[in-house]
């Protein structure tokens, strides 16, 4: 049962990190576009005719962009924070299974050692009536 909840806290860890690589890679696509905005905003200063609404959507669009960058890092830190809490509970249900194991090892062992402390005793009983017989 301690194994089912230490896959299950697994697979969620798992989930959240799939998550966090996703908003990763949207964050770089962000920066991405915020390099292409600027590269095509440079090459609309060196036209020969300025064209100040095209301009002003770059300049638009690039601050967009900026607010889309810091909402994204704070949906990253958000995630990661989740993620070292679900960590945390895998850590924890580990644990438990560990101390489970150890336990079942231990009084398993236990068992063997009193199953052979009654066999050597029967055997004992054996020979000592074989012996009082005679």
């Amino acid at each position: 049962m301690r194994e089912n909840e230490l896959e299950k806290r697994r697979i969620e860890a798992a989930k959240i990190l799939a998550v966090l690589n996703e908003q990763k890679a949207k964050l770089e696509e962000i920066l991405q576009a915020q390099i292409r905005n600027s590269e095509e905003m440079e090459a609309l200063y060196t036209k020969e005719v300025f064209d100040i609404p095209e301009v002003e959507g770059h300049r638009d669009y690039g601050l967009k962009l900026v607010n889309d960058e810091t909402n994204q890092r704070r949906l990253i830190a958000n995630t990661k924070a989740i993620l070292e809490k679900k960590q945390e509970e895998v850590r924890e249900a580990h644990k438990k299974v560990e101390v489970l194991k150890k336990l079942k090892e231990k009084q398993e062992e236990q068992y063997y050692k009193d199953f052979l402390a009654s066999e050597i005793k029967e055997t004992d009983d054996i020979t000592s009536a074989r012996f009082n017989i005679e």
